[in-house]
């Protein structure tokens, strides 16, 4: 009884901490429409549309990014001020679409990029297999923890990973394996949720909409962590590059998407913190539930594991940034081949 009780509060307090857009040091989610973002004092402000009450208030030395949804105003004092500090301003519709971004132009040594740019084919083969091997295998082991036996042909197809011989029959192997893994996900669900196949643009069901919507985060984490570390999120290896396509981003985070963004929108739903009525007929999360989703995000990336190569406590959003830690290693030659997030069980 003390623990439910306990776990109510902890959601209450999650909630009242989305409603006032405040979370860690370092990241921000603004999403109540009218409000507006200021700067006063050396201290990042929410305010009302209004101006007559400070909804929420952060020292500007500790703030990294300032993500933005909707009808939401900001001043140029602000932007300055994100210039000056190196704070990165995320840009998201009201349901959760990225629209783009302001970062400040720092960070920004040419060598690192002219080495990204000049990547030997052989070289980005090798990053490549790492990663897709371990997406596969991070889907198999996700399906395992979930008590879903994974289709046998996934084993097969994370060998063949690590063998390919190009990128495009890389991108085969990567493809049949996600056909074979959505296919599974949905006995992870609990009764009342289904799960059919991966539909976007716009989403199908409910669980396409968590999954899109856990994917445009998490493409924004690893974004913010591969500028921090002087690499261009546009210069793909995997993912070819597009106008407005953050091509190395979508690379880093295939890693990612199954033992992160998936078991998160599993867990949204298998633990009851989201249900059909938190969307619209578009299937779209309403503004309280986006509030509450953006709340249990936050708390998901910082939440902690034992880290499965170094062996020491770090936080998902740690993870994230030592993940584009080892990339840039990898492209600039101070490794010899990229070390991905590979959980084996």
């Amino acid at each position: 009884m003390l623990k439910a009780a306990v776990s109510d509060n902890a959601d209450k307090f999650r909630e009242v901490k989305a409603a006032e857009g405040l979370f860690d040091d370092e990241v921000i989610y603004v999403s109540t429409q009218g409000n507006r973002i200021g700067l006063d004092g050396g201290r990042i402000v929410v305010t009302t549309t209004d101006k007559q009450e400070t909804v929420s208030s952060f020292p500007v030395e500790k703030v990294r990014t300032v993500n933005v949804f909707g009808n939401i105003s900001v001043s140029t004092p602000f932007l300055a001020s994100c210039g000056k500090t190196g704070v990165s301003v995320n840009y998201f519709s009201s349901y959760g679409k990225y629209l783009g971004s302001f970062v400040p132009e720092q960070n920004t040594i040419a060598e690192i990029r002219r080495r990204q740019a000049s990547l030997g084919n052989e070289e980005a083969l090798g990053i490549a297999r790492a990663i897709v091997g371990a997406k596969i295998r991070n889907s198999r082991t996700l399906l395992a923890r979930k008590k879903v036996r994974p289709p046998e042909r996934l084993k097969d197809l994370e060998a063949n990973a690590h063998s390919a011989d190009n990128m495009n029959q890389l991108r085969g192997i990567e493809g049949e394996a996600a056909a074979l893994y959505f296919g599974s996900l949905d006995e992870c669900l609990i009764e009342g949720w289904t799960f059919e196949k991966r539909t976007r643009r716009p989403p199908q069901d409910h669980i396409n909409s968590l999954l899109s919507l856990t994917y445009a985060m998490m493409q924004n984490e690893v974004m913010s962590a591969l500028r921090q570390y002087n690499l261009d999120p546009f210069i793909g290896i995997m993912h070819t590059d597009r106008h407005g396509r953050p091509a190395l981003a979508l690379d880093l985070m295939e890693e990612f998407r199954p033992i992160f963004c998936d078991a998160f929108a599993i867990r949204l739903v298998n633990q009851h913190i989201l249900d059909h009525d938190d969307f619209t007929a578009e299937n779209r999360l309403k503004e309280h539930a986006l509030k509450k989703y953006l709340s249990h995000f936050d708390g998901y990336m910082k939440e902690t594991f034992m880290h499965p190569k170094f062996r020491y406590t770090v936080s998902r959003r740690r993870a994230v940034v030592m993940q584009a830690i080892l990339l840039r290693k990898a492209i600039v030659g101070e490794m010899k081949r990229y070390h991905p997030l590979v959980f084996m069980r």
